[in-house]
């Protein structure tokens, strides 16, 4: 199963260097042409170095060790591609229990199901929100631009369904199978990860679901772009600690679209003249959880607004005093008591949508 090695490193201000750096070369590789400092560096040759931000844990370390009653374990979803997932699940619900397909975020460039910090609040969802979780780690650019994101996504959406098909088999996912509610599942992801969440619901409506049912998308802290900038994006100040810049957002997008591309590209963003428009889109009522001191706030209230107009069903909450990835980094003071709320938004969400 391919990994992505990160050691611990304490995670401050990620900061970007925008333009090629000529006296830094690694290895033979030439001069770096796109860094965030801390996180991944790329150089003139192609090679990438991503570097240890936050460190990898196992499937059964902390609130999934025995006798948690958290189990969890990790699946290969596509041996050609390397894609796996972490499965989580409740061990003792009373019964099956909806299923929720996570992608992490990253800016398509980082990032793993692995990461403590995800692992950490995925392990939360059984008992907190009443799911199953599936996490998928998908290929990351820039070595693999976008829609590779995308494509693995459906990859994962198609392992589910072929989980749904095998019904009572005797196999290493029965344990976890066993526990599932097939016709009740819900795509979620937070940042980059919400992104490929919308994109892949959006690909969905043309079908390729079987046995399954959509109910729902959650988005947490959706990364779009465009080439107009929004208010918040021009005046929401960013304390050091904070996950995400416009300079490392605009980063992000150089190194995730295809090369030559604009952050209007309909991939970056869905309201652009060249994006499909809503109203044909046959997406599944969304929750869009927005970050009040994130740079992405306005444009997170903008996807909202336009959904609505597009006759889509959205629900939206707010979370004060917090900025982007509060829930899974901690580096605001009221980051805790925000994440519960949120944790409180998700299950009241997936229990709504999965009774109607």
């Amino acid at each position: 199963m391919r990994r992505r090695r990160m050691g611990a490193l304490h995670v401050g201000e990620p900061r970007v260097s925008v333009q090629p750096q000529v006296g830094k070369n690694g290895a033979g590789h030439g001069a770096v042409v796109e860094e965030i400092h801390g996180l991944i560096r790329v150089y003139k040759d192609g090679h990438v170095e991503r570097l240890p931000a936050i460190p990898d844990v196992p499937c059964t370390w902390g609130s999934t060790a025995a006798g948690s009653g958290v189990l969890a374990r990790d699946v290969v979803v596509d041996r050609a591609t390397g894609v796996w997932a972490r499965l989580y699940a409740p061990a003792n619900a009373a019964g099956k229990v909806p299923v929720v397909v996570y992608f992490h975020g990253g800016g398509f460039s980082v990032g793993s199901a692995a990461w403590k910090c995800y692992h950490e609040f995925l392990a939360q969802l059984p008992a907190k929100a009443g799911c199953a979780v599936m996490s998928v780690d998908y290929r990351l650019a820039p070595e693999n631009r976008l829609p590779a994101a995308f494509d693995d996504g459906l990859a994962a959406v198609r392992w589910l369904r072929q989980q749904a098909e095998h019904g009572s088999a005797s196999d290493e996912v029965a344990w976890w199978r066993g526990r599932c509610r097939f016709d009740r599942v819900f795509l979620m992801g937070d940042s980059a990860g919400a992104t490929v969440a919308f994109h892949v619901a959006a690909r969905l409506g043309q079908g390729q679901l079987g046995a399954l049912a959509v109910k729902g998308a959650i988005l947490i802290q959706p990364f779009f772009g465009g080439e107009a900038r929004t208010a918040s994006e021009k005046t929401t100040p960013q304390p050091p600690r904070s996950a995400l810049s416009l300079a490392t957002s605009d980063s992000y997008w150089r190194m995730a679209l295809p090369a030559g591309a604009g952050r209007d590209h309909p991939w970056c963003n869905p309201l652009s003249r060249g994006a499909p428009r809503l109203e044909s889109l046959a997406l599944p009522p969304v929750l869009v959880c927005v970050a009040e001191a994130d740079v992405l706030r306005d444009r997170n209230l903008e996807l909202c607004r336009a959904l609505r107009k597009g006759g889509k069903s959205v629900e939206q909450a707010t979370y004060g005093g917090v900025g982007h990835a509060f829930q899974v980094l901690h580096n605001y003071h009221l980051s805790q008591p925000r994440t519960q709320e949120m944790l409180a938004h998700i299950r009241a969400f997936v229990s709504a949508r999965s009774s109607s």
